[in-house]
């Protein structure tokens, strides 16, 4: 949804698909489908891509990233964030057993405290990649039990 543009989207399977992974479809309920700002964040064509876009009308952040069979480990900087605040971001990722092949349902959630300082170091299984939202914490109590990201 992030990494290719289109302002139509569709969740590709039966709903009763979807049933058993909620947690990770979260991503898909909450992504937008028009965008107001897009960065690409590295490429190799052919190998991965990462992509982070901006709502439009908004100030949430979206990062989507996609790699081909040998996997990649992604690495970026968060300095498109407006500085001097904090944001949420919740990653979905491939857990460190997934592959393609063999494990294709393996996955992570899991969430951060993130500024426009933060670097992220992100494995990406074989035919694999992650989703990350990007939240401003406007409440500071949404920030209680969260860590600092660090790779």
């Amino acid at each position: 949804y992030v990494t290719m543009y289109s302002p139509l989207q569709m969740a590709a399977d039966l709903p009763e698909n979807y049933n058993r992974f909620l947690d990770a479809f979260q991503f898909i309920k909450d992504v937008p489908v028009d965008w107001d700002d897009s960065r690409y964040l590295e490429a190799e064509p052919g190998d991965y891509i990462t992509v982070a876009r901006r709502e439009k009308g908004g100030n949430n952040w979206y990062v989507g990233s996609t790699v081909d069979e040998n996997g990649h480990t992604a690495r970026f900087s968060l300095d498109f964030l407006e500085p001097g605040k904090k944001y949420i971001a919740t990653i979905y990722a491939d857990a460190p057993d997934a592959h393609y092949k063999d494990n294709p349902q393996a996955y992570t959630i899991r969430k951060y405290i993130v500024t426009n300082k933060t670097r992220i170091v992100q494995p990406c299984a074989p035919g694999g990649g992650f989703a990350m939202s990007i939240e401003e914490a406007t409440d500071p109590a949404a920030l209680k039990g969260l860590k600092n990201y660090k790779p």
